[in-house]
């Protein structure tokens, strides 16, 4: 069974101060954008996970995969053993704040159930995804949709159609450690974070389709903390817009950064010209939203 799962961006992303348990409650407002993952789920006598495309080799292949994961988990819930072979075809960035791994595990879960011949009720698969990780629950959703909590409490929200280009830097980023100097600068600055809040304006921005709205409505609170670990990343988001995008951010926890365009058209012209400004590895270009992740045919 091959499951196909898209990769997503955070159109606002409001980060509140650290919680007790370590997380931060968020307002994330997440869009799945057209790069996939494509995870098969086959029968095997045990466990296993193998990778393939760009960034493989920085895919963990044991159990720390979430991929791995998700199907200990349906496995142990359904009374069965694990013995599934997992194959990943990846082409979502790897640690670059597009959430691939939350991606991939969504894919496998869906996949083992699939296979399995499971039909396990979408209430309990979210359910599953919110244990594996807060970004994991949009993945098998998809479209788009406000995150509360830690992310993993979803409302889907209306979003037209917009266009995007995608920077991949040349190395990635952890999340923990952007969260981390999150803190940090918000304790050296001595300021009090706020409750996270959704913005009506970008709500009403996103349902629309007109990228000019939304380029003036997207916001990311760890952007400053990306761009402290990652002090390069300026450059690549001067030469998006230098080059025509509408507007640009960093993509979640980074480092890839998001450039908001007008057209297919434009879309073409921004990557070409960030490819060309030597401040990136490699760019993607990206539609959205995107559906979640779904099982493919045959």
């Amino acid at each position: 069974m091959t499951v196909r799962v898209p990769a997503k961006v955070n159109v606002q992303l409001a980060v509140g101060a650290a919680r007790p348990d370590g997380f931060h409650d968020l307002a994330n407002v997440f869009l799945a954008v057209s790069l996939y993952d494509e995870v098969t789920a086959s029968a095997a006598p045990g466990l296993t996970v193998t990778c393939a495309g760009p960034d493989a080799d920085q895919v963990p292949l044991d159990r720390t995969n979430l991929a791995a994961r998700a199907a200990e988990i349906l496995a142990a819930r359904s009374g069965l053993t694990p013995d599934v072979h997992l194959h990943i075809a990846k082409n979502i960035p790897v640690a670059g704040g597009m959430a691939g791994g939350s991606a991939d595990g969504a894919a496998a879960l869906l996949a083992c159930d699939a296979l399995w011949g499971l039909k396990t009720p979408r209430a309990e698969l979210l359910d599953i995804c919110a244990v594996l990780g807060s970004d994991v629950p949009f993945s098998l959703l998809g479209g788009a949709a406000l995150g509360t909590g830690r992310g993993e409490v979803l409302t889907p929200v209306p979003a037209g159609t917009f266009h995007w280009v995608f920077a991949v830097a040349e190395d990635g980023l952890s999340t923990p450690a952007v969260f981390r100097e999150f803190d940090r600068l918000a304790a050296e600055d001595g300021r009090t974070v706020p409750e996270p809040q959704a913005s009506p304006g970008l709500l009403a921005a996103l349902a629309s389709g007109d990228p000019d709205r939304l380029a003036g409505a997207l916001a990311n609170d760890l952007q400053p903390a990306a761009l402290s670990l990652r002090p390069h990343l300026a450059r690549t988001l001067a030469a998006g817009t230098g080059a025509g995008a509408l507007a640009a951010l960093v993509s979640g926890s980074g480092p890839t950064t998001a450039f908001l365009v007008r057209d297919a058209r434009a879309a073409a012209e921004v990557a070409a010209a960030l490819e060309a400004s030597a401040t990136c590895r490699t760019t993607r270009t990206a539609t959205s939203p995107a559906p979640g992740a779904t099982v493919l045919p045959g």
